[in-house]
């Protein structure tokens, strides 16, 4: 991803909403794009292709959730995609959340990350979590940056976790805190998110 226009006035029109099962075909070509030419958006380092059922079958379980699995829409055709999944299984983490976000490498300068992952932060923080963990390929400079910019902060480096296309690649720990983050206590359960209220 690299950074949006410096005026959002000269950003074409995206519109983000939830994904259905009708974009998948497009997010699989978007995540295998990535996957197979190198830095991924979010460090990812599957090697088995993605197939559809699977992508379906992880849409459902996430809806059943009610987290938040989103894209964004550019003159009519799927952009990028952005979903948040718990960061841990035990309750203690229940507040916390992992994201990955992959932006169609045709459109990386049209600001689809800059609309794409403040929407998946909303959605989130609405729905009750405090936390946002994000694992970015060191290498993958733009990604950084987006993050950043969206109140992401480096809170870990972890080298040499992954190997891919014949060397070893370091990735970057990123975090944002959600609403009020850690400033007061959580409500006894997460408020589920309602992606559709987007």
């Amino acid at each position: 991803m690299e950074p949006a226009p410096a005026h959002p006035a000269s950003w074409p029109e995206i519109v983000i909403r939830p994904s259905s099962d009708a974009d998948v075909a497009a997010m699989i070509a978007i995540y295998e794009h990535h996957i197979a030419k190198g830095v991924g958006d979010t460090g990812d380092f599957e090697e088995e292709r993605l197939l559809p059922d699977d992508l379906k079958r992880r849409r459902k379980t996430m809806r059943k959730k009610r987290l938040p699995h989103l894209v964004a829409e550019l003159d009519g055709e799927v952009a990028g995609y952005a979903y948040a999944v718990p960061f841990r299984k035990r309750p203690a983490y229940r507040y916390t959340l992992k994201h990955s976000i992959y932006v169609h490498h045709a459109h990386l300068h049209a600001g689809i990350g800059r609309r794409l992952l403040p929407a998946l932060i909303e959605a989130c923080a609405a729905g009750g979590y405090r936390q946002m963990i994000g694992y970015i390929d060191a290498a993958n400079g733009p990604s950084l940056r987006l993050h950043e910019a969206c109140g992401f902060e480096r809170v870990g480096y972890l080298p040499a976790v992954g190997y891919k296309y014949g060397r070893w690649t370091d990735s970057v720990m990123v975090q944002c805190a959600l609403g009020t983050g850690s400033q007061d206590q959580p409500p006894p359960r997460a408020v589920a998110v309602d992606p559709v209220g987007l």
